[in-house]
C-alpha cells in the first residue's frame, strides 16, 4: 500500500467528513467552502506550530479576544481537560513496547498477509490507513463476516481494555486475537511460528529482538495447523495442539506472544493529537487569537453544548474523549440474526481466563499494576450489553458507529441521543439511567457535528502508513 500523499489527504478527509455527516461527498474538490467550517484547514498539523507544554495552572478567566462567544472560567477549565494528548504510554507487560526495532518489525507484520490462512488478509484489511485505520464497513470482514464493527486504531495504546467487550487487557494480547479468529486471519500460532521460521527476513528480524525461534519437532512441522480452541475440545486444531509436548506448546506460545508485542509496538505509534480543537485549547491557555480561530463559532457552540447541557463529557472525558469504561446506551442490534450481544458480561470472563493477560506467563511484568487491573473484575448482570466507550478523536472520519456499526452517520448518533426513538426496550436490558432524550434543535445538531469534526487529525507520518521495505 502506498503512503497517502499530502494532496490525497484533504480529499480523503473531505469525503469522509461528508459520509459521517450523512451528506453527499464533494465531487473532486476537497475543501469545505462554508465560512463556518470547524477547521481553518483540512490538515492543520502541517502548518500549525507544535503544541506548547501545558501551563501548570489553569487560567482564572478566559481570553478577552478571539472567542466567538462568552466562555466562563468553568467552560475554559473543562476544555483544558481534553488537551493536550500525552505521549503514548509504555506498556510494562511488553518489554519491547517502546523499542523502535520492534515497532518496525510490527509495522511490517501489520501489512503482511502471510500471517493469514489464505495469504490474503492482514491487519490492514480491517485497519486500512487509507480509511483512517478503519474499514468503513458495518461489520469487520476478513476471511468471513465478524459480528462486530472494526474500530479505528488512533491512540489505541491509551486504552485500559481492548476489544469492544474488553476481553484483552493489553494491546499485545489484543493483537493476537484476530490472528487466530476463523473469520479474521484464520491462522494458528503454529502456522505463524512456521512462517517466521520459513521466511528468512522474518526469521532474522525476530531473532534480532528475541533470539532463536523454537526448534520445532517433526510433528509440529507436518501438522496443518494447531492452536487451542477452549470452547471446542473436539476441534481438529485443538486436538492437534494437545498432541504436541507441553514444552513445545509453551515455546510456541512465547514466540506467538512476541509477535503480538511487536504489532503493539507499531500500533502504539498511531497517534492523533493535533486537531483544530487542540490548537483552540492552546489558544485558551496563551490567549493567542489566531489559535482560538481554529474553532469556528459553530464548533465553539458545539463545545459548550458537549460540555454543558448534552453532558457528553460524562463518558467522553479526558484528552482521548473517553472514560475507557463500559456502558449500555440502548443502541439496538444491527439485525435479528446478530441478536443481543452480551458485551462486557462475557468479556470479563474472557480476560480473566486469557493466558496472555497481564498476570499470565507471557507478560513481562506481573506486578502490582497488572494484579490491580484484574483482581477486582466481577461479572454482574449489569454488565450485560455494555461496550467500551470509544474515543472521539477522528470520529468524523471513521463511520459507521457503535459496536455493530448500527448507526451509519454522526447525524444518526446525535439523533439517537437526542430522541431515543430507536432504542431497545429498557425493560429488556440494563442501560445507563442517566441517559434521557435531549431533544436537540437543528442548530444544536449542526453545532455538535461541527465540534466533533474539529477533533480530526489524520496527519500521521507517511512512513507509518505502509509496509516498510524490510522488517528490520
Amino acid at each position: 500500500m502506498n503512503a497517502l500523499s499530502a494532496l490525497a489527504l484533504p480529499l480523503l478527509l473531505a469525503a469522509q467528513l461528508a459520509v459521517s455527516r450523512g451528506d453527499a461527498p464533494p465531487a473532486g474538490a476537497p475543501a469545505a467552502s462554508a465560512p463556518d467550517s470547524a477547521m481553518s484547514a483540512l490538515t492543520p498539523a502541517a502548518a500549525a506550530p507544535a503544541l506548547a507544554a501545558p501551563s501548570t495552572t489553569a487560567p482564572m478567566a478566559p481570553p478577552t479576544a478571539g472567542l466567538a462567544m462568552a466562555f466562563t472560567p468553568e467552560d475554559v477549565a473543562r476544555a483544558l481537560r481534553h488537551s493536550p494528548l500525552p505521549a503514548a504510554p509504555i506498556d510494562p507487560t511488553n518489554a519491547v513496547s517502546g523499542d523502535p526495532r520492534a515497532a518496525r518489525f510490527g509495522q511490517y507484520l501489520f501489512f503482511d498477509a502471510r500471517l493469514s490462512r489464505d495469504g490474503a488478509v492482514s491487519c490492514a484489511t480491517c485497519h486500512a490507513p487509507a480509511s483512517a485505520f478503519a474499514d468503513g464497513r458495518v461489520l469487520a470482514h476478513g476471511l468471513g463476516d465478524a459480528t462486530r464493527h472494526a474500530p479505528a486504531l488512533w491512540n489505541v495504546a491509551d486504552n485500559r481494555w481492548f476489544f469492544w467487550d474488553g476481553r484483552a487487557d493489553s494491546l499485545w494480547a489484543q493483537a493476537l486475537g484476530p490472528l487466530e479468529n476463523p473469520v479474521e486471519h484464520g491462522g494458528s500460532r503454529l502456522e505463524i511460528v512456521r512462517t517466521l521460521e520459513r521466511e528468512p527476513e522474518l526469521r532474522r528480524a525476530y531473532q534480532n529482538l528475541f533470539g532463536q525461534l523454537p526448534e520445532l519437532s517433526a510433528a509440529a512441522r507436518t501438522l496443518p495447523a494447531a492452536r487451542p480452541v477452549p470452547d471446542d475440545a473436539r476441534a481438529a486444531e485443538h486436538v492437534a495442539w494437545l498432541s504436541l509436548a507441553a514444552d513445545e506448546r509453551r515455546a510456541i506460545d512465547v514466540a506467538f506472544s512476541n509477535v503480538g508485542k511487536c504489532l503493539a509496538a507499531y500500533v502504539r505509534l498511531i497517534r492523533s493529537d493535533r486537531a483544530p480543537f487542540d490548537v483552540f485549547v492552546e489558544g485558551l491557555r496563551d490567549g493567542d487569537a489566531g489559535k482560538l480561530a481554529a474553532l469556528s463559532p459553530s464548533a465553539q457552540r458545539g463545545l459548550q453544548l458537549f460540555e454543558g447541557r448534552a453532558d457528553c463529557r460524562m463518558c467522553h472525558s479526558g484528552p482521548d474523549f473517553t472514560d475507557r469504561e463500559f456502558h449500555s446506551v440502548r443502541v439496538p442490534s444491527a439485525s435479528k440474526a446478530l441478536g443481543r450481544d452480551p458485551g462486557r458480561y462475557t468479556g470479563i470472563t474472557k480476560v480473566l481466563t486469557d493466558p496472555f493477560n497481564g498476570l499470565g506467563d507471557f507478560s513481562d511484568d506481573r506486578g502490582e499494576a497488572a494484579r490491580d487491573k484484574l483482581a477486582f473484575l466481577d461479572t454482574r448482570t449489569g454488565n450485560q450489553g455494555q461496550f467500551k466507550t470509544p474515543s472521539l478523536r477522528n470520529v468524523a472520519v471513521t463511520a459507521p458507529y457503535m459496536h455493530q456499526g448500527q448507526l451509519a452517520t454522526l447525524r444518526d448518533v446525535l439523533h439517537h441521543y437526542s430522541e431515543f426513538d430507536d432504542a431497545f426496550d429498557p425493560l429488556k436490558g440494563h442501560f445507563e439511567q442517566t441517559l434521557q432524550p435531549l431533544h436537540f434543535t437543528a442548530q444544536e445538531t449542526e453545532d455538535l457535528l461541527t465540534f466533533l469534526e474539529s477533533l480530526t487529525d489524520i496527519d500521521l507520518d507517511p512512513a507509518l502508513m505502509s509496509q516498510p521495505a524490510s522488517p528490520r
